[in-house]
């Protein structure tokens, strides 16, 4: 029996060890030949997004994302039409994306800051001239909040070649003296795509002006799942209870979700079972088990065990309960598989846990009924998780 953490080590990419058809590390070596021959120190072609850094905050490495080939500009920076592809066709999809950087404070209000929040604003990619540094280098990153990147390159010039087109609902809301979470909270009741929220905030574009300043991509994404999640939760603490047992499924990419409701006022609990192999898990001797919880109240201090994964799949949670116009006790339980062994952000996390709610439900008129059948569709046995679950362990007449 061969190790997780040497499955990569004893495959070398042919022998599907990790239950994938074709190797999520391959897939990036395929396309580097393509990228090093597409790329030199000029650059045109369509700005998708932008990115913010963290690193030496508040003095970031910020600049335009761009699509090093145009057939798939509309997809490249959009995660919600990413779910079911495989593992290599988003990594390769990402792989041609460019990412370029310039230094600048976070507060900075210079000529470049603003054509980076013109291209953010603006409501479909945008060519631009880009004149670097040195050549692009190519090394691909990997994070398990935001997503995956391709090429990188130090920015010495930014032009847009063409009229940013921004939506009159982004730019109203944008012109509008209003913070930071109530104008987020504005987009999301339009209809915008969170990404693109995420990516509005990111660029410093929005809040009361005075105030407004550039928020690392990994940080604004937390946060808008966050904000938008408190939001909802304002109408959802409202709502009527669910009346029966409810569970709810999805999996993608070996990240399993199984959704439980149970009838009550809101609370929450989130637990992630790490199997040994896959992302951040190789040592790991055994599946390791990590809960998180929320009263009806909500939270008082950051959900630091899971992260950003925490707030996602609240995120989705309460999407659809706001959508239902529905309350319930909530019990998540995500078990991330050997072959989740690249990571690829939190997208994958909202995505799936937004699926399993496309499905109608499997329901129970008890707490007895609908454990049991959430025991059929885990791997790890239920009791592993009762020993640190707050809401399961609760004892209600109505649960009987």
């Amino acid at each position: 029996m061969v190790s997780p953490a040497r499955l990569c080590l004893v495959c070398k990419g042919s022998r599907k060890l990790c239950g994938w058809r074709s190797c999520p590390l391959m897939a990036k070596m395929r396309v580097e030949p393509r990228i090093q021959k597409s790329l030199g120190t000029e650059f045109f072609g369509p700005s998708t997004s932008v990115f913010v850094g963290h690193n030496f905050y508040p003095n970031v490495y910020v600049g335009p994302m761009a699509a090093i080939e145009r057939d798939a500009v509309e997809l490249a920076d959009s995660p919600r039409e990413w779910f079911g592809k495989p593992y290599d066709k988003i990594i390769e999809m990402r792989s041609m994306l460019l990412r370029s950087e310039a230094r600048e404070s976070v507060f900075s209000r210079s000529d470049f800051v603003g054509k980076v929040q013109e291209l953010a604003l603006a409501s479909k990619p945008t060519d631009v001239e880009m004149l670097f540094k040195k050549k692009p280098r190519y090394s691909f990153e990997f994070s398990d909040i935001n997503q995956p990147m391709g090429p990188t390159a130090s920015l010495e010039k930014l032009s847009i070649t063409e009229n940013t087109k921004i939506s009159e609902k982004v730019e109203k809301v944008v012109r509008d003296e209003v913070g930071a979470a109530q104008a987020s909270g504005m987009l999301y009741d339009s209809g915008l795509d969170t990404h693109r929220i995420m990516t509005i905030m990111s660029s410093g574009a929005l809040g009361l002006d005075k105030r407004r300043k550039m928020v690392p991509t990994r940080w604004s994404i937390t946060a808008i799942d966050d904000t938008l999640t408190k939001q909802m939760l304002e109408r959802v603490r409202d709502y009527k209870q669910v009346t029966n047992f409810q569970v709810y499924e999805s999996e993608y990419l070996d990240n399993h979700f199984v959704i439980l409701f149970i009838p009550g006022s809101w609370e929450f609990e989130n637990f992630e079972a790490w199997s040994p192999g896959s992302t951040w898990s190789f040592n790991l001797k055994k599946t390791e088990i990590i809960e998180e919880y929320e009263p009806f109240g909500g939270r008082t201090t950051y959900a630091d065990q899971e992260g950003g994964g925490y707030y996602a799949s609240r995120f989705s949670v309460v999407e659809a309960l706001d959508r239902m116009k529905k309350q319930a006790r909530v019990v998540v339980f995500r078990e991330i598989s050997e072959g989740y062994v690249v990571p690829l952000g939190v997208w994958v996390v909202r995505s799936t846990a937004a699926d399993a709610f496309k499905r109608r439900p499997k329901e129970f008129a008890t707490k007895e009924e609908a454990l049991k059948y959430v025991s059929s569709r885990i791997r790890l046995p239920l009791d592993e998780y009762m020993k640190s679950s707050i809401v399961l362990r609760q004892r209600r007449i109505g649960d009987f």
